[in-house]
């Protein structure tokens, strides 16, 4: 089972590097929003600065201060194969969500601050996150819960 994924990742990959597989413009710019949004593999967890760093360098405390967000720290390849689990129903009632279970760092406004200068708690631990997915290749286009 494990070969089988790793190799069909690594297959996705060759198709990917060929340019034989792509997402669609619009999934890509969803994609790309994810990412921006939810993926520092950089870091193993975060504490408050982290977070007040990160929401501000990720453009998510231009105009209001978001009132939650997760990052996760994990390789994208490991995020990207949460996409190959089984669907579940997303909160909006789509079936094009999956779980996984990934290390991240959640980051709550303490509803102190305003725009900019936003302040954030941190909670860094491992648990189970929910993504949509889209697309053919399947990639994260959204963090449902």
């Amino acid at each position: 089972m494990a070969l089988q994924r790793t190799l069909s990742l690594l297959l996705l990959l060759l198709l990917t590097l060929l340019g034989l597989v792509q997402p669609s413009y619009g999934q890509s710019r969803m994609y790309q929003r994810f990412l921006r949004q939810h993926v520092d593999p950089s870091v193993t967890g975060g504490n408050d600065g982290y977070c007040n760093l990160m929401m501000q360098r990720r453009r998510m405390t231009t105009y209001n201060c978001k009132q939650f967000n997760t990052f996760i720290h994990e390789d994208i390849w490991n995020i990207r194969s949460i996409c190959s689990t089984t669907s579940i129903p997303c909160k909006n009632g789509n079936m094009n969500c999956h779980e996984g279970v990934v290390n991240v760092t959640d980051c709550r406004d303490t509803g102190s601050s305003r725009a900019p200068n936003c302040r954030y708690r941190a909670i860094a631990r491992t648990r189970r996150v929910v993504i949509a997915c889209e697309g053919d290749p399947e990639v994260p286009v959204h963090f449902d819960r």
